[in-house]
């Protein structure tokens, strides 16, 4: 099972965002973030959902993703799995397709002061404006 974090972060509304998420397995860490350009704070916090459902499908297939993140909006939008309003339906949509192609894909809400790095990596993504991909093999 992979224990994951993912957090959106925008300056302004909207702003200049950016994304991120952490996978951990075992010892082993990946860290990623990645600068989205304009959005606001809730979009990209699904972007940051769908940019990992997108990386999991090509590295991990066949885990049990448990996400946690600190967005009650998307948590309880993906929970109810469905909305009517844009753009959160067509985000939400997305989302729930990717998250089926899992046999197990769980996501849940954490408090913010357990998601300090993710937020720290999506600020950074905002701040280089760039994207980064690393892995820990073991921490």
């Amino acid at each position: 099972m992979l224990e994951i974090y993912i957090d959106g972060a925008t300056k302004g509304y909207p702003g200049p965002s950016g994304i991120s998420f952490i996978i951990k397995q075992g010892k082993s860490r990946v860290e990623a973030y990645k600068y989205i350009g304009q959005s606001s704070n809730h979009e990209a916090e699904f972007q940051a959902l769908l940019y990992l459902l997108d990386y999991c499908a090509k590295h991990y297939p066949d885990q049990i993703l448990s996400i946690r993140s600190d967005s009650k909006l998307v948590v309880d939008l993906i929970d109810r799995g469905s909305y009517k309003k844009e753009p959160f339906s067509s985000l939400v949509n997305k989302a729930m397709d990717k998250m089926n192609t899992f046999t197990h894909c769980f996501i849940k809400w954490v408090p913010e002061s357990h998601n300090k790095q993710a937020d720290k990596l999506a600020k950074l993504a905002i701040q280089t404006k760039n994207e980064l991909i690393k892995k820990y093999p073991s921490v």
